[in-house]
């Protein structure tokens, strides 16, 4: 009956606004709501005055570099935004919460994946207690999203180059925007709580590749027209991401391309008073503190400079093999 967006990104939203209008007209009962999932009051009274079916909860800081360098910001939009949505979804009997995740919450070597895996388990433990039904969808990365590896190789060509790449092994998983956002419909509709939807990635691919095929369908020559510069892993960064973590199992569903991981349940009460101390540390501790505090809740969490950041990966060969 009606479509309600909310961010905190006016610019994007106007701009997504105007997009649905143009597509939709009148035939599309839309509503756009300028608020940060971080105002736990604002969200109560969106949530409480318009009492909306389903919640697809997408909003978060994501860049992995940054939030290593600003570890407060990223606990505070990601967990206890999270925290704050998933909560008034709770009160006002929401029947289905969907969270958007990532592979960077499986074996996180960043701050960021740390805090989406915290928002997994915040899903889960807050499923077993409420009438929402509470799920996770995690999967890669879109292509032409924002902050994706495309545009952003598609304005270093168009300036003339180089192109750059943090190391000739990385490797990552994509799917495109439409079959993203298809997976994650299926996946809440099939939804009975608690569940973490892993979506099927398909072949991973070589990011120096990627920036090898961007520039040849570009009509241009690498090395004569573009130089491709190899600038090292970023703070956080990994050469490839994994999907599921190595403690889950994967459950198939009806649908091929989208499987369960196996639940982790958390004891809720103990959870929320875990975020109460790590809200004390993110008011008074250091960036240091920040991550310690977050390792200590997500075992899988392994701070990037604590680690030799080359791990093996059994699909390496097949992808070394087709490599130009």
């Amino acid at each position: 009956k009606e479509l309600i967006i909310l961010d905190i990104y006016e610019n994007n939203v106007y701009d997504l606004q105007n997009e649905l209008k143009r597509q939709y007209g009148d035939t599309l009962n839309l509503k756009v709501l300028i608020a940060s999932v971080r105002d736990k009051e604002k969200i109560d009274h969106i949530i409480g005055d318009l009492k909306p079916n389903v919640i697809f909860h997408a909003a978060a800081h994501k860049h992995v570099p940054l939030m290593e360098a600003n570890p407060h910001e990223a606990v505070k939009n990601n967990v206890f935004g999270t925290f704050n949505v998933a909560r008034a979804a709770d009160k006002f009997n929401v029947d289905k919460f969907v969270m958007i995740s990532t592979d960077k919450a499986v074996n996180p070597t960043n701050i960021m994946g740390a805090t989406k895996r915290l928002c997994e388990m915040i899903v889960q433990a807050i499923d077993k207690k409420s009438n929402t039904e509470f799920v996770a969808v995690r999967f890669g990365n879109v292509l032409g999203s924002n902050g994706s590896v495309i545009p952003l190789f598609k304005r270093q060509i168009a300036e003339g180059g180089p192109i750059t790449v943090t190391h000739k092994d990385v490797i990552r998983y994509f799917m495109t925007i439409p079959e993203a956002s298809q997976l994650v419909l299926q996946a809440g509709a099939m939804a009975s709580g608690g569940e973490i939807f892993v979506l099927e990635m398909g072949d991973p691919v070589r990011i120096i590749d990627l920036a090898k095929d961007l520039i040849r369908l570009s009509g241009l020559e690498v090395g004569k027209d573009i130089d491709i510069n190899v600038v090292g892993l970023r703070p956080g960064e990994k050469l490839f991401e994994e999907l599921l973590m190595d403690e889950e199992g994967l459950i198939s569903t009806e649908h091929s391309k989208i499987h369960i991981g196996k639940p982790l349940f958390q004891d809720y009460n103990v959870l929320v008073k875990q975020l109460q101390a790590i809200e004390d540390v993110m008011n008074n501790g250091s960036n240091s503190d920040i991550k310690s505090a977050i390792a200590k809740l997500v075992p899988t969490y392994k701070k990037a400079e604590e680690i030799n950041n080359v791990r093996e990966f059994k699909g390496i060969k097949k992808i070394e093999s087709s490599s130009n």
